[in-house]
């Protein structure tokens, strides 16, 4: 089984599990509105919405984590394979 994804994951290396680029655009647009959410929420004085942003920022960023370790493994298994943003 390939190292890219998931255990027991219905995915192969030619057919993947999830579109790795797109979660990572996807990620990185979360982790900026949610960042300028919670900056506006802590100046408005909504200390509990900005808490609750910056925890969405935290999640955001275990994602972009986790997808940038798949892409690695990814371009471990197909050196010199280019991917578009769908897969």
């Amino acid at each position: 089984m390939t190292r890219s994804q998931p255990r027991r994951a219905r995915g192969t290396v030619g057919h993947a599990y999830s579109a790795l680029n797109l979660r990572l655009v996807l990620a990185l647009f979360g982790l900026v509105t949610m960042s300028v959410f919670a900056a506006l929420a802590f100046r408005a004085g909504l200390a509990w919405l900005g808490v609750l942003c910056v925890l969405f920022v935290v999640v955001a960023v275990v994602d972009l984590i986790v997808i940038q370790r798949r892409r690695a493994a990814r371009r471990r298994e197909q050196p010199g394979a280019r991917h578009s943003l769908f897969e």
